[in-house]
């Protein structure tokens, strides 16, 4: 064979199997990527970068016979060794912990160890390029370096510190990504742990960073470890006026029925003190998740005001009140000119004197109640002792069907009523009555409703009426569905 024959070879090697190899690398990325493996992009990795680089070296050292001792051939090696080591890294990440399966120690490993093992194999691949291309004198290199790294390290010393800060928070894991934290006066969800800080994602939708230097010396509260249960705690002040026991009841009442506060555990009330304008009560509940707390407070805070109201608690402001003895007070006249027009409302067959001189809404059986969209005003089971008024907003009702599921029976509105049924039967409610809005009631107690039956028969017939309607949907809600 003569001297060109090894020359061409190597140019028939590279023009057909370069591209040969390339079409291989292709194929297999596009399998990878429709199975939805993370290692394609490793594979497009080699494809599109360390094979070219490879080729290249190749071709100017059997092809164009550059010694490799030359400055440019080292460049070239220089750069197809650190696309050797990207590729290898990105490969060692992708088996190690992007295909990691859920529950196991590689998913669990925090990015912040990642990155630093990432850095120290990056650190020891460059010493091993520099010896074996450049010949460098690795303990020359050391010793320049241990020179070098005591200045860098006393002008990085705050960031320095973060970083090993940051080390033990891993080694301690006081908390992890998707917790929510109170930091230095901040609270907010984990979002990210990296080298240097913690980011937090507040309730207000801004993120805050914090280093790690800074978490080492405050204190750390974590809402969701060891458990994502958390205790929320409300305070709220009552007249003097009212019962501590009764004013309990209906706080604790009123945290069972708001939904995302938890039954188990229970939640409570406690008589705190005996302050200036009331007395002051806590409420203490349960919920599952932090990220909730304001929507669930909210919705407590809400139907606080429809429960006093319609117990008659008094939520006093925080300022004298002089009482008057001689005669009713203003706030009493308003009351009754709010009742008059109320009675307005009712149908005309509803038997209820409407002469403002006749109204005593406070001792006549007749009340006025307020409640919030959701709350249940009856409620399935229980049996009912009032019949009920649609003064204002709407109501739904809803039966349970033979699987357990609660359907809507009808809607209920202005001058409408509910609560008869029960009411005349003795027996437990068939039906729940939800508001679902704002709703204002005129509640009407078992001794009124016999008077005004005798005082009207007419009455009587008109509710029977609708009674039968209504048990006629009840019944057939009560039906299996048809085949």
């Amino acid at each position: 064979m003569t001297a060109t024959t090894p020359l061409f070879l190597w140019g028939v090697g590279l023009t057909i199997g370069f591209p040969l190899l390339a079409i291989v690398l292709g194929e297999v990325i596009h399998r990878l990527r429709r199975r939805g493996l993370a290692v394609a992009n490793t594979v497009s990795l080699v494809r599109n970068v360390l094979l070219p680089m490879l080729v290249l070296l190749l071709f100017l050292e059997h092809l164009l016979g550059l010694d490799p001792a030359t400055r440019l051939f080292k460049t070239v090696e220089t750069i197809f060794w650190v696309c050797v080591i990207h590729a290898a890294l990105s490969l060692l990440n992708v088996v190690l912990f992007e295909q990691a399966e859920a529950d196991t120690w590689r998913s669990r490993v925090p990015k912040l160890l990642i990155d630093l093992a990432r850095l120290f194999l990056i650190l020891l691949s460059t010493a091993f390029v520099l010896a074996s291309v450049w010949n460098a004198d690795l303990a020359g290199l050391v010793t320049a370096l241990g020179v070098s790294s005591l200045v860098i390290g006393l002008a990085l010393q705050d960031t320095l510190g973060s970083v090993m800060s940051g080390i033990a928070l891993l080694f301690e894991r006081p908390f992890s990504v998707g917790d929510w934290l109170e930091l230095d006066g901040v609270v907010g969800q984990v979002i990210d742990i990296n080298w240097r800080a913690v980011r937090l994602l507040t309730l207000e939708q801004e993120m805050v960073v914090i280093p790690h230097k800074l978490i080492s010396s405050t204190m750390i509260r974590n809402f969701t470890q060891p458990n994502r249960i958390h205790a929320e705690r409300i305070r709220i002040g009552f007249s003097y006026n009212h019962p501590p026991n009764l004013a309990r009841q209906v706080l604790k009442s009123t945290a069972l029925e708001t939904k995302g506060i938890l039954l188990d555990p229970e939640p409570e009330v406690f008589t705190l003190n005996y302050e200036d304008s009331a007395v002051s009560y806590e409420v203490k509940f349960f919920i599952r998740d932090y990220g909730d707390v304001e929507q669930i407070r909210e919705r407590f805070m809400t139907r606080v005001w429809y429960a006093a109201k319609r117990n008659n608690l008094t939520i006093p402001f925080p300022i004298r009140t002089v009482y008057n003895f001689h005669g009713p007070s203003s706030q009493q006249k308003g009351i009754d000119k709010k009742f008059s027009e109320s009675l307005q409302a009712i149908p005309s067959f509803v038997p209820i004197n409407r002469e403002q001189d006749a109204l005593v809404p406070t001792s006549s059986g007749i009340a006025l109640q307020h409640f919030a969209a959701g709350e249940k005003i009856i409620r399935q089971g229980q049996v009912g002792q009032a019949l009920y008024i649609i003064v204002a907003g709407l109501a739904l009702m809803f039966s349970r069907d033979p699987d357990g599921q609660e359907r809507e029976i009808l809607s209920l509105r202005n001058g409408e009523f509910f609560g008869e049924m029960s009411l005349f039967s003795g027996e437990p409610s068939l039906v729940t009555v939800i508001a679902s809005n704002d709703l204002e009631v005129m509640k009407i107690s078992a001794a009124m409703v016999h008077q005004m039956i005798d005082r009207q028969p007419s009455f009587a017939r008109e509710i029977g009426q609708i009674l039968e309607i209504r048990r006629a949907a009840i019944q057939e809600t009560s039906q299996p569905p048809r085949p």
